[in-house]
């Protein structure tokens, strides 16, 4: 909120490109990024110290209780994904199945990076392409980048209940309806990039103080792999989304989708997510 008011100050006062205002920023800005890379770098190590830690102090079956959190926070995404998400599509009249099918390359390159971020620039070209209003897209797209994380409220709930029984604290109803009501606040806003979602999680126990905040450290070492699913689960909320609120502004046409997925299927469109235009398909024939 500092950073919109701070930006919007420096443009209406007119500041300059030359102005020193915005060479400290950019200085700033530069250090920051430096900083985060060094902690980047260094991050497998604390990942693997964390796990060491956990199995030198609980044992080796500890593992396995990982293991299962990493497995029910797939199978919930699984279901929400195609339950939830499904019954919200067939209400707008439209198939989920269809729009994985849609975005599946961006899902690959978002299973690839555990970031939402790096699918955004192909995710909004595609999705209007496929017959959504380009006004609809780019408005509820990057907005649901921000407040509409499906994947970071499951993941913060199930990583909640499993430090509460991981550290055997007690973890009444009420303090659970409490710890739901600020995550689903918490959840909202910040970035999409891997870890994200953890960042999250750590500034929400600190503030609410309900649950031990070393209960961070089970998580950390299998962040990696929730993360992965946070971002899978995240771009498939918000591409149903813009469909959903496209359809409701009768500014959808079903003819595109079916025509895009055809041309997907039989391998007419190009790296970039665009379809091959007549001129090269003619000029490709042997």
């Amino acid at each position: 909120f500092i950073s919109i008011l701070t930006g919007a100050a420096l443009s209406v006062g007119g500041a300059s490109r030359d102005s020193t205002i915005l060479k400290v920023i950019a200085e700033g800005q530069h250090i920051l990024f430096r900083v985060l890379g060094f902690i980047m770098r260094l991050a497998p190590i604390g990942a693997f110290g964390a796990m060491a830690a956990a199995v030198g102090a609980f044992g080796a079956a500890t593992l396995l209780y990982l293991a299962k959190v990493v497995a029910l926070y797939y199978a919930t995404s699984l279901v929400f994904v195609i339950v939830v998400l499904g019954l919200v599509c067939a209400a707008a009249g439209l198939s989920i199945f269809k729009l994985l099918r849609l975005i599946r390359e961006e899902l690959l390159l978002v299973l690839g990076t555990a970031s939402g971020e790096v699918a955004l620039p192909r995710l909004m070209l595609k999705l209007e392409q496929a017959g959504c209003d380009g006004a609809i897209v780019g408005f509820v797209l990057p907005g649901g980048y921000s407040f509409n994380l499906d994947g970071t409220s499951i993941y913060m709930a199930i990583a909640v209940a499993f430090i509460a029984q991981a550290t055997d604290t007690p973890f009444d109803l009420w303090q659970q309806a409490g710890v739901l009501a600020i995550l689903l606040l918490t959840s909202k806003g910040g970035t999409t990039v891997a870890g994200g979602a953890f960042i999250k999680l750590a500034a929400t126990l600190q503030t609410v103080r309900t649950l031990p905040l070393n209960g961070l450290g089970l998580l950390f070492g299998i962040d990696r792999l929730m993360a992965t699913c946070t971002a899978l689960t995240n771009v498939v909320g918000n591409t149903v989304a813009v469909f959903v609120v496209a359809k409701w502004e009768r500014a959808y046409d079903p003819a595109k989708l079916d025509a895009y997925l055809a041309d997907q299927a039989a391998g007419r469109i190009q790296k970039d997510g665009t379809p091959v235009s007549t001129e090269e398909q003619a000029h490709a024939r042997p």
